[in-house]
């Protein structure tokens, strides 16, 4: 029985977790503490995700009675439309973002900017290529509102496949890699294009660029709506992903165009550094960016994020 699990604000100061089932949404707390699961009653998601092989028997149990035993849980449910939701994790460990990793953005980026970019990396024998998001203070959660950061002109969107961490993940191989993956979210790598060259430095510096201000501002990585368990993904390399600018369709791609899969970036950081649980790692973004024709966000501007089976996130930025 699919599921997806979510986090919503009670009160604007406490968080809930959730679970839902087709267009059934339920309060995963009280759920749980009607079904007798005491270990799921106050949990979190980064709780879950922390303890996730001994969290889903209890999860796919529970999903299974709220399927065939709904009037048992009624007192449970919850009008989705009304919910405020919140980034489904709260507390995330590090959060590894892929760049140039889209065959299609590659090639459109390298039209736009008259640049020779490696198509086939692999065969030029071309790591994948990541840098680092910050944690809580970047992460927004579905029809969340983004602040424009301040001195940006070209704010941009990215949509990416978000990948969650749910066990520890040491020098694993390319064949067990996705073993370590409990589940899938939407985001948007939101991005402030025009800090990522800092001006003033001669462009032979080594200190010329500015990955924490083009990548790492409040609000930029929104994540949601719904994190969704990795056994209800088939593959994470076969997922039509899309972006909407204000209703105008931007991004229209598949993963299968990634130039690096899930299974390659995490065996690729997992030999350099231990992934953990909670991890979160965006694995690229398509074309049709806002930097690839000098178009960008504005205040009042909504983007959303749909990926096939995962759902649809939606951001406004004021």
């Amino acid at each position: 029985m699919k599921y997806q699990l979510f986090t919503y604000e009670k009160t604007e100061r406490m968080a809930r977790s959730g679970i839902s089932i087709g267009t059934d949404w339920f309060d995963l707390g009280h759920v749980a503490s009607t079904a007798g699961c005491t270990s799921l009653a106050a949990a979190s998601l980064d709780d879950l995700v922390a303890r996730w092989a001994s969290c889903m028997p209890e999860l796919d149990t529970l999903a299974a009675d709220l399927a065939t035993k709904p009037d048992r849980f009624s007192s449970a449910a919850l009008d989705p439309a009304s919910l405020v939701l919140r980034s489904p994790f709260g507390r995330p460990g590090a959060i590894y973002a892929a760049g140039a990793n889209y065959r299609d953005h590659v090639e459109a980026m390298g039209r736009a900017f008259n640049q020779k970019l490696v198509l086939d990396p692999k065969k030029e024998g071309v790591p994948p290529w990541h840098f680092l998001k910050a944690g809580a203070a970047t992460l927004s959660g579905h029809r969340g509102e983004v602040a424009y950061p301040a001195r940006t002109e070209r704010l941009d969107w990215e949509a990416e496949l978000a990948v969650v961490i749910g066990r520890r993940a040491a020098k694993v191989s390319v064949s067990s890699a996705l073993d370590y993956v409990a589940g899938y979210m939407c985001a948007n790598d939101l991005s402030a294009r025009d800090h990522l060259v800092r001006d003033g430095v001669d462009p032979s510096s080594p200190f010329r660029f500015d990955w924490i201000g083009h990548k790492c501002f409040n609000g930029s990585c929104p994540l949601g709506p719904v994190f969704t368990p990795a056994q209800f993904v088939r593959s994470p390399e076969n997922l039509a992903i899309k972006l909407w600018v204000n209703g105008e369709l931007r991004q229209d791609s598949n993963t299968s165009n990634h130039l690096y899969g899930v299974a390659e970036q995490i065996a690729y950081l997992s030999e350099r550094v231990d992934l953990l649980p909670g991890d979160v790692i965006l694995t690229g973004t398509p074309a049709g960016v806002g930097m690839e024709t000098g178009t960008f966000l504005k205040r009042g501007d909504v983007t959303r994020v749909w990926i096939e089976a995962l759902g649809e996130l939606e951001t406004r930025i004021v």
